[in-house]
């Protein structure tokens, strides 16, 4: 007769860290882990090929390793012919088969997953302790308590608060270290007309079997969902995870802080780090990146202004987001502050536009399951707040595409960076800003038949037409704005004649779905 199971351990697909409290009590002759492939974590969005490879070969990985180390695990396959098609509905048959006496879990990344799965529980009657989330640097309660009483939440205090708390780039009186918390202006550069030069290739791991066998069912089991998986190469172990870190202190991290904000046609790359999804899903520690981080700094091999601002988005950006998204849902995925109302242009699942740059930010994240921080806020954010979509269908997109994309991080980015949706919570004004800034941000611009300085006419960039209705919408709401007080000066220096042709081209753009019509012959 099998013995009772006393704990059955659930793992997610982004909490694959083997040093998680749930192992704290593991005993192996009475526990077990249960992980499961669904589909509905591939279709409750339009999930890409990419994110779901990226998902179900990490999976696979961490089951094997666990199983080595002796541990039974009780793995549902997505074409196990039993699958019930849910996590909750997963979990519900492993409960009535296994009969354990308790359930135990990690904080989920995901408020839907975390109501299904203490439903399930609840449903079976059977305890769920959920445990802390070790892998941050702060609590969901810690932040609860920074958020509580302040009339503003703003990253810039819960990242120093965290800063001198963990000790990170402190000097010796305790201080920031070069006397100043943040360098951001220093992290702003553009390559100018000549362009990146020659780029430092980032470290690949071709597939091996495991992620061959995941690869040919996401092609055969999702066919028609967008993106494309010739070029997958993405680390799915922890050692993999360590190596791609490696690789980015020792050949990119110097030129990061510099031009972090900068793109440049077909260079997906750059000086980016490509370790934001292994962290998500666990393979990594922050602080093992935020340590090899500094150590570099220390020996003279970074200066200060990258150290930091790769720190900042660890430290500050990555734990601002979570608490910020347990703080406020489920009523912040539905904040739609600026009554947008516009459907997802069409090409934003194919890259099918004449818009050089949303061609070019759109056409590698379907290739790659991948685009930095300003191509997503400042190219595919940007245009989609300007035209006015629904935040939930942009909320949804990102979700999709990503291979990143956990909820707890892409939501807020989304609803309240991105799109100021959520009318002032995260961000302090909208980030709005004409074709201008692609062009100089860019080589974007260069040969794109719109021109980044006209607001009217068909050959008008659509970013800069959109900007300047934007604000014509919006204006009550930005006058009460300080940060916006220059714009709504040069607004208001817009005769009736060109507020009236900006307007009628913005019409032109929504009715054709946000693409820009042909210009006609």
């Amino acid at each position: 007769m099998a013995r009772p199971l006393r704990h059955l351990v659930l793992i997610l697909g982004d909490q694959l860290d083997p040093s998680a409290a749930v192992f704290d009590d593991f005993d192996p002759a009475q526990d077990a882990i249960w992980m499961a492939e669904v589909a509905e974590e591939s279709t409750h969005v339009w999930a890409s090929k990419p994110r779901i490879a990226l998902f179900l070969s990490a999976m696979r990985h961490f089951r094997d390793a666990q199983r080595a180390l002796g541990r039974r695990v009780i793995y549902r396959g997505l074409d196990d012919a039993e699958n019930a098609g849910s996590l909750a509905g997963e979990l519900a048959q492993a409960i009535a088969t296994e009969r354990p006496a308790r359930l135990v879990m990690t904080e989920p990344g995901d408020w839907r997953v975390q109501a299904a799965l203490t439903a399930a529980a609840a449903q079976a009657g059977v305890p769920l302790e959920i445990r802390t989330d070790r892998h941050f640097l702060s609590t969901i309660d810690q932040f609860r308590a920074h958020a509580k009483g302040r009339k503003q939440l703003r990253l810039e205090f819960w990242y120093r608060e965290l800063r001198r708390e963990h000790r990170v780039l402190l000097d010796g009186t305790g201080g920031p270290e070069g006397g100043e918390w943040n360098y951001d202006a220093e992290n702003r550069g553009a390559f100018g007309k000549q362009g990146p030069g020659l780029l430092p290739a980032p470290v690949r791991f071709p597939p091996d079997a495991i992620t061959r066998e995941v690869i040919a069912l996401v092609e055969s089991r999702f066919a028609t969902h967008p993106g494309r998986l010739e070029a997958f190469d993405w680390p799915v172990t922890p050692a993999e995870a360590t190596a791609a870190l490696e690789d980015f202190i020792a050949h990119r991290l110097a030129d990061f802080g510099t031009y972090q904000d900068a793109m440049w046609t077909r260079e997906p790359w750059l000086y980016h780090s490509r370790i934001a999804a292994a962290m998500n899903l666990k393979l990594l520690d922050p602080r093992d990146a935020i340590a090899a981080t500094e150590r570099a700094y220390r020996a003279g091999r970074v200066p200060l202004a990258s150290a930091e601002g790769f720190i900042r988005q660890i430290l500050g950006w990555r734990e601002y987001v979570r608490g910020l998204y347990w703080l406020y849902m489920p009523a912040y995925a539905e904040g739609n502050a600026l009554d947008a109302r516009e459907p997802l242009p069409a090409f934003y699942w194919s890259g099918e536009t004449e818009m050089a740059c949303l061609r070019d930010a759109i056409g590698q994240t379907l290739t790659y399951g991948y685009a930095h921080h300003i191509q997503r806020l400042m190219v595919t954010g940007l245009y989609a707040l300007l035209l006015g979509v629904q935040p939930k269908a942009v909320h949804e997109w990102y979700l999709a595409v990503y291979v990143d994309a956990v909820e707890w991080v892409e939501l807020p980015n989304t609803i309240g960076m991105a799109l100021y949706a959520d009318g002032g919570i995260m961000a302090s004004k909208p980030y709005v800003a004409t074709g201008k800034y692609i062009d100089r941000m860019s080589d974007y611009c260069t040969g794109c038949r719109f021109d980044p300085a006209q607001s009217t006419g068909e050959t008008a960039c659509p970013f800069t037409t959109l900007y300047w209705d934007f604000l014509m919408r919006h204006e009550p709401m930005l006058a009460k704005n300080l940060r916006w007080a220059l714009q709504v000066k040069n607004l208001k220096r817009l005769s009736a004649e060109q507020r009236t042709a900006i307007a009628e081209r913005a019409a032109t753009i929504r009715a054709v779905g946000g693409a820009p019509p042909v210009a006609s012959s």
